[in-house]
């Protein structure tokens, strides 16, 4: 272990090999295995299990009941709720002795809630929001709010988390243009992605 600045619970085990960053906490029954790796000030809490090769960056909280496998980064400032279940294999097979492994990518600043599933192979957006309880089959777009199973693009949310609502756009073009009535950010999204929030977002509403 490279660090030894950081707290680790005594139930808790962290291999030899493991990276841990100075200020990071490990709490009850957590199991790091070698060749993780874990930046600096995250909370990992109760059960939570990172294989071996992850790569987990700075300031992230990861909630109870989480196991990260292998294949899986987590970006900066990312948050990971209660029971969410990430995946590494598309084909899975308990008797398989050749598998691939299919990377995910959390990017910065992501929230993913409770009891989520993120089918491996996506890229989670920037500051973007998993509802809980959702199934991400696909890419999330940087701010984008998607919920449901499989998860739909609903719409989209400030950095500081708060949903955009059509009447903070301020303007339209190749970007649609949000100002949070929160906290005052200017939010651009690409034009694409907005287009692509409409048509989910009915069909969101037809399943319900």
């Amino acid at each position: 272990m490279a660090s030894t600045g950081y707290y680790k619970h005594p139930t808790a085990i962290v291999e030899e090999g493991a990276v841990v960053g100075d200020g990071t906490r490990i709490w009850h029954f957590a199991h790091v295995r070698s060749g993780a790796r874990i930046g600096e000030g995250c909370n990992l809490g109760k059960d939570v299990y990172v294989d071996v090769g992850v790569v987990i960056g700075n300031r992230v909280k990861i909630q109870n009941g989480v196991s990260v496998y292998r294949g899986v980064r987590l970006e900066d400032d990312v948050f990971v709720g209660p029971h969410v279940a990430f995946t590494n294999d598309k084909y899975p097979r308990a008797f398989n002795e050749e598998w691939e492994v299919v990377p995910t990518l959390v990017r910065e600043g992501a929230s993913i809630g409770a009891n989520a599933t993120i089918v491996c192979g996506v890229t989670i957006g920037r500051y973007a929001m998993v509802a809980a309880g959702s199934v991400v089959t696909k890419d999330v777009p940087d701010h984008g709010l998607v919920a449901g199973n499989p998860a739909r693009l609903i719409g989209f949310v400030c950095t500081c988390g708060r949903p955009l609502r059509e009447e903070d756009i301020v303007s339209v073009g190749e970007e649609v243009v949000y100002k949070c009535s929160r906290c005052g950010r200017k939010i651009a999204v690409p034009r694409r992605d907005y287009e692509r929030m409409i048509k989910e977002r009915e069909m969101f509403r037809g399943c319900r």
